[in-house]
C-alpha cells in the first residue's frame, strides 16, 4: 500500500494538479477573508478569530476535493489499467486506503499553510495573543475529519463512471446532500429539527468548532468514512468479477 500511496502523491505533484488544489485553495481563502468585503472579511468582523475561514473552507472544499478525487479510479477504469492494478499484490482494501490516502494528504498540504492566519490574528490582536486557541484548535480538527469525509465519498464516486466529469458532479452533488442537505430538510420538520440535523456534517463540524471534541462527532465522520470507502471496496469487488 506504501507503494501506491507514494505513486499517488507523485501523480499530484507530477503534474500540475497538486500545485493547482493547494494554490487555489489558499487563493480563495485569501481574497474572501483579507481582500473581498463581505461577512468573511476577517479585518472587518471585530473579532480576533478564525471562524469566517471555518465557515468558508467547507464550500470551497466541496468542489476542491471533488476535482482531486475524480480521476482515483474513472482514470484507472477509462484506460483500463483497472485490470493491471488487480494484479499487484494488494487487497482491494490497501488500494482503496492508497487512492483515499494520497487525495487525503493532498488537501492536509494545503490547509497547513493556513496556520498563518492563526499566527497574524494572534499578532494583531488587541491585546496580542487575544484568540481562543481551544476554539481554533477543535474547527481544525473538525476540518481534518470533515476533508477525511469529503475525501471517502470522492474517491467512492470515481469508481461510478469511467468519466471524470461525471465522478466530480455526482461527488460534488453528495458531498452537498452529506453537508447542508439534511439541515435543510430539518428546517421542514421542527418537530424532529434536530434529530434530522444531527445526520449531517455541518452540525458536527460545527459542534467540533467550539472546542469540544466530542467522542459523537469523530465516530459520526469516521463513520461516514468508513463506510463510503466500504461501498468503494464492494464495487472494486463487482468490477474485479
Amino acid at each position: 500500500m506504501k507503494a501506491l500511496l507514494l505513486r499517488e502523491i507523485k501523480s499530484f505533484f507530477g503534474s500540475p494538479i497538486g500545485y493547482l488544489v493547494i494554490a487555489i485553495f489558499l487563493l480563495l481563502n485569501g481574497l474572501f477573508l483579507w481582500v473581498f468585503q463581505g461577512d468573511f472579511n476577517i479585518l472587518n468582523s471585530g473579532f480576533a478569530d478564525l471562524s469566517p475561514f471555518f465557515k468558508l473552507s467547507p464550500w470551497i472544499l466541496i468542489f476542491l476535493i471533488p476535482a482531486v478525487t475524480m480521476r482515483c479510479f474513472s482514470d484507472e477504469i477509462k484506460q483500463g489499467t483497472i485490470e493491471l492494478l488487480f494484479t499487484k499484490p494488494l487487497t482491494i482494501w490497501e488500494i482503496v486506503n492508497g487512492k483515499f490516502l494520497g487525495a487525503f494528504l493532498l488537501i492536509v498540504l494545503a490547509i497547513l499553510p493556513t496556520y498563518v492566519y492563526v499566527w497574524v490574528i494572534s499578532y494583531f490582536g488587541s491585546p496580542e495573543g487575544n484568540i481562543d486557541m481551544g476554539n481554533t484548535i477543535g474547527s481544525y480538527f473538525g476540518l481534518l475529519f470533515l476533508i477525511a469525509a469529503y475525501t471517502s465519498i470522492g474517491v467512492f464516486t470515481s469508481t461510478l463512471s469511467e468519466n471524470q466529469i461525471v465522478a466530480f458532479i455526482i461527488a460534488v452533488f453528495v458531498c452537498f446532500i452529506f453537508y447542508f442537505g439534511f439541515e435543510g430538510i430539518a428546517n421542514l420538520f421542527n418537530e424532529y429539527s434536530k434529530s434530522i440535523a444531527s445526520l449531517g456534517m455541518d452540525y458536527h463540524f460545527k459542534s467540533m468548532s467550539r472546542g469540544v471534541l466530542d467522542t459523537r462527532d469523530v465516530t459520526y465522520f469516521m463513520s461516514i468514512t468508513i463506510l463510503f470507502l466500504s461501498i468503494t471496496v464492494y464495487k472494486l469487488k463487482t468490477l474485479k468479477g
